[in-house]
């Protein structure tokens, strides 16, 4: 889709917001662990009443941890009902107003009428729609804003600070959809933001012996946005899909991918600093080469990291997930470096899908 046609023009994701029992600590976790940097704060002490958020920074990634002061807000509701996840898909544009107007007359549900807000650094327009689960998009038009985030939140420079990691900007994004589901939302990235399908992948690509799914991938006009669709396949045991239902209560986002130009060692660094990652068995490395053909890593050195290898055809991709980052078998983060290829490592998913059926059975949940 040439820009000409493309009538939501996305620059790239502008922040992914987490609703979070406790933003303090969240924000701690990610400066600690995965190696994020303060940018920015509001709350109590910028004249909020009923809530505080946390703006972590990494290269290109943007995360807000926000959770409530007060008990029966929607932010309380949302993190007592599906645990610490994504509300938040925010999308930067450069014009929010035709943003909101383009999606909604194609049939999206408007969260969020544009708005401007300002400060004493310019001002900043927002508007939203609902997507699948209670997650929303929202689009955020900053070109005449110039302050740390956005209106209404002040710079965050504390004391105690972590060496990134290498994490760069979020390749893509998934979202985990109901029964039947998946067709539906596909369609609503289509026909309301003008997507494409990129990629499709049937119970026959993604299953093992117990357990499968299904999944699409739309992708935006200059395809900066990928967000893979996965809903529940049937199998003989429940899998990741429905573990993930079930605990977070609706459909909502699954991992959030993110891009490395050093894989080994950006994962590396995470296994210091206490990110536990899913393992695939020895032997996957005796025969990956024979699929994937000559890379530039050596394969002892991925084989000790656990770092999985897919080709297509145009070039390949090393990538690795971690377990959940949190109590609730829900969210998750893939690491993922590109080295030419475009896909999503469906030489994989057999390996993947087994080490996640074994977590789930540590779990009691398959």
């Amino acid at each position: 889709m040439n820009s000409r046609e493309d009538f939501l023009p996305i620059n790239g994701t502008d922040y992914v917001e987490f609703y979070v029992g406790n933003a303090k600590q969240a924000a701690y976790y990610y400066q600690t662990a995965f190696g994020f940097q303060p940018l920015a704060y509001a709350g109590l002490e910028t004249g909020l009443k009923d809530r505080t958020s946390y703006v972590l920074v990494q290269d290109k990634i943007r995360f807000v941890f926000t959770s409530s002061l007060v008990p029966d807000s929607e932010i309380a509701v949302h993190a007592m009902n599906h645990g610490d996840g994504v509300k938040v898909v925010a999308l930067w544009v450069d014009d929010a107003r035709k943003s909101w107007k383009e999606t909604t007359a194609r049939g999206a549900v408007s969260c969020l009428e544009p708005k401007v807000e300002k400060d004493e650094h310019g001002e900043a327009v927002f508007s939203g729609i609902r997507t699948y689960g209670e997650t929303v998009h929202i689009f955020v038009e900053r070109k005449n804003y110039n302050g740390p985030f956005l209106p209404g939140y002040v710079a965050w420079n504390p004391e105690y600070k972590t060496r990134d990691t290498g994490l760069k900007y979020v390749d893509h994004m998934v979202g985990n959809v109901g029964w039947n589901e998946m067709n539906k939302w596909v369609n609503f990235y289509a026909d309301t933001m003008g997507f494409t399908q990129l990629a499709s992948f049937d119970d026959k690509d993604i299953s093992t012996e117990y357990t499968a799914l299904m999944s699409k991938v739309m992708t935006n006009g200059n395809g900066r946005i990928k967000f893979p669709i996965n809903e529940p396949a049937e199998g003989r045991k429940r899998s990741q899909v429905e573990e993930y239902l079930d605990f977070f209560g609706t459909s909502g986002v699954q991992h959030v991918a993110m891009a490395t130009e050093n894989i080994l060692e950006t994962v590396g660094e995470l296994r210091k600093r206490g990110i536990e990652f899913l393992t695939v068995p020895d032997s996957y490395y005796d025969t990956v080469l024979n699929r994937v053909g000559k890379i530039d890593e050596e394969i002892l050195a991925l084989k000790k990291l656990g770092i999985l290898v897919d080709r297509d055809d145009e070039g390949y991709l090393l990538q690795i997930f971690t377990k959940p980052v949190e109590d609730r078998p829900t969210v998750f983060y893939e690491i993922i470096q590109r080295k030419g290829a475009k896909s999503f490592g469906k030489g994989n998913f057999k390996a993947l899908f087994e080490s996640i059926e074994l977590e789930q059975v540590r779990r009691g949940t398959l």
